[in-house]
């Protein structure tokens, strides 16, 4: 009994090793079924909306900062279309584009050939009224004598009453013709005045110095202060601008003008030279609005002007505030298109993982192609610039490469 419990004990047991073996079979059974379950619930997974990214930056507003960003033209204050008081030809034209010109500086003179002439015959006119009344000044002196003597003659009774009323009578109408003549010779002489005055209108000058920026007439045209002539005539001989009264204005909107205030500094940029700042300052701000579009004109001068700076040149502004209180502070920085309006409320979608976080920011100002975020937002943050317009908070994204 002892000898055969030994050799059972001898006896190698292989129950365990076809436990181990059935284990591993349900296992390598079971691979295959869970990949597959894996994949349909993969496949049955809604994909993530895809989406553009951007870090956002943290600044400091250590040099100030910007509270309102707007557009507009460079305007010159002076500034005039030279034209002539009187419709006549062209003869000549004195000027071309970019010259400069000083105070009264001939630009062109028109045809004076008819001016002259009337100029000529009321001249005549004049001298004839003149020696009119030359001729009824002598003959009034004479009726005075005769009178001053018939006067003495009807003292002593050689002459009658008669005879000295006669001569009375002829003095009184020789004086009244004398005032009359006196009349005529002052409209002669106002004639000729109006007269040379339209001649020296043929002779076309400048009103102030400046540049001349168009030349809008040629010799043989007709010019007119007033349209006329179906097309044909010309309103103007050319542009003078006096470039050292170039300025800025803008078109502020209403909502925004309290941020804007008298000699503030201004930081301008013209489209023609995006990275030159050019250092300016509000002069005015137009004491109206315009009821249309909601905004307020804001004039705006240049610290120092260029000669780069031309009129009518687009150009981009950044109101400044300087004040002490600001110094020091940050803000974080991210593109403007990454900024939404949901009901009011600006928002950025920030992505955290593989889903879009929905975040209710404070925004302080649109500077360029950049908005600056005061409260909701840190520095580092993925925020969404382009993305669907559905996209809403806890939404699965894919960011992808812009």
């Amino acid at each position: 009994m002892s000898g055969k419990t030994s050799l059972d004990d001898l006896r190698i047991d292989r129950s365990g090793d076809a436990d181990r073996s059935r284990s591993w079979l349900w296992i390598l059974l079971l691979l295959p079924v869970a990949a597959i379950g894996g994949l349909v619930v993969w496949l049955m997974k809604p994909p993530g909306k895809v989406v553009v990214v951007s870090v956002a930056q943290e600044i400091s507003l250590d040099g100030g900062q910007t509270v309102l960003n707007a557009s507009g033209y460079v305007t010159a204050r002076t500034k005039a279309t030279v034209s002539s008081k009187v419709t006549a030809k062209v003869l000549e034209v004195l000027i071309e584009e970019g010259m400069r010109v000083d105070k009264g500086q001939v630009l062109a003179r028109l045809d004076a050939s008819n001016v002259e002439t009337s100029l000529r015959l009321s001249e005549a006119e004049f001298r004839a009224a003149k020696t009119a009344r030359n001729e009824t000044e002598a003959l009034l002196a004479e009726a005075t004598l005769r009178l001053d003597r018939t006067r003495a003659l009807v003292a002593e009774a050689v002459v009658s009453q008669a005879e000295l009323d006669a001569v009375q009578a002829e003095f009184g109408s020789l004086e009244a013709r004398l005032g009359r003549q006196r009349e005529e010779e002052s409209v002669a002489e106002s004639r000729v005045a109006v007269w040379a005055q339209q001649l020296a209108d043929t002779v076309i000058r400048a009103p102030f110095s400046g540049i001349v920026t168009t030349k809008d007439a040629q010799p043989g045209e007709m010019i007119s202060p007033v349209s006329a002539g179906g097309g044909f005539t010309r309103t103007g001989i050319g542009t003078v601008v006096d470039m050292d009264s170039l300025e800025i204005e803008v078109d502020v909107n209403e909502s925004y003008i309290n941020r804007v205030r008298a000699n503030q500094k201004v930081e301008a940029a013209l489209d023609a030279y995006p990275d030159w700042k050019i250092p300016c300052h509000v002069i005015a701000i137009v004491p109206t609005a315009d009821r249309d579009r909601a905004t307020v004109r804001v004039r705006i001068g240049f610290e120092a002007l260029d000669p780069r700076i031309l009129p009518d040149m687009g150009v981009k502004v950044a109101f400044r505030d300087d004040e002490p209180e600001q110094m020091g502070r940050s803000v974080v920085v991210v593109p403007r298109e990454a900024v939404r309006q949901d009901g009011g409320t600006d928002v950025v979608f920030v992505v955290t993982g593989d889903r879009a976080e929905r975040r209710a920011v404070r925004l302080n100002v649109s500077e360029g192609d950049g908005a600056q975020i005061v409260a909701g937002l840190v520095g580092g943050e993925q925020v969404v610039v382009q993305g669907p317009s559905d996209l809403a908070d806890g939404d699965a994204v894919e960011v992808e490469s812009p």
